[in-house]
């Protein structure tokens, strides 16, 4: 059995794409989106629980979130995580209903944001260099254990190097465009 498995290195690279997806959408621009509150965890009943678990969040207007907290009893607990996710947002809470009015960016936020972007899609290129690192390995044991000859494996490396830098390439697109929204370009 080979080590080397060409669809395993693609399925691993796409889901760096669609983690450093999934990032930048919490990355806010201003508009009000559901996906700004996903990365916060709430502590509740003694473990962390995402946000989503807890209450139901929706977006009445552009520049308006609310989180309609299921149990009266954790109000509290996801007002202090909301405040303490560092995403800038000042909680109205109104009994079991928690009022997020965005504010607007003020360009140090927008460079804060825009830099962050940059983070995400570099922890997505290490991800991705990963595997690539990954494949080239499984493809010298195969050579090693003569599975596969040094042609095939040199043809086998040129397609994980094909891979890494289509990915790469869509990554920084991706990075690329929500700095530019973020930036208001």
């Amino acid at each position: 059995m080979a080590a080397y498995d060409k669809s395993d290195l693609q399925r691993r690279m796409a889901g760096a794409l669609d983690a450093l997806k999934h990032d930048l959408v919490g990355l806010r621009t201003g508009r009000a989106s559901t996906a700004l509150l996903d990365p916060i965890t709430v502590e509740v009943y003694g473990s962390h629980m995402p946000i989503n678990q807890v209450a139901t969040v929706s977006v009445p207007e552009p520049r308006m979130l609310s989180v309609q907290v299921w149990d009266r009893s954790n109000v509290s607990s996801v007002e202090k995580a909301i405040r303490s996710a560092g995403l800038g947002l000042n909680p109205i809470t109104d009994g079991q209903m928690i009022r997020l009015p965005i504010p607007d960016l003020t360009e140090e936020r927008r460079r804060e944001l825009a830099k962050l972007a940059g983070q995400y899609a570099e922890k997505a290129r290490i991800a991705v260099r990963n595997v690539r690192r990954d494949g080239m390995d499984a493809l010298k044991t195969d050579e090693k254990k003569h599975e596969i000859s040094e042609d095939e494996r040199k043809r086998h490396e040129t397609e994980v190097q094909k891979m890494t830098d289509e990915t790469i390439k869509d990554l920084d697109a991706a990075a690329h465009a929500k700095e530019q929204e973020i930036l208001g370009r």
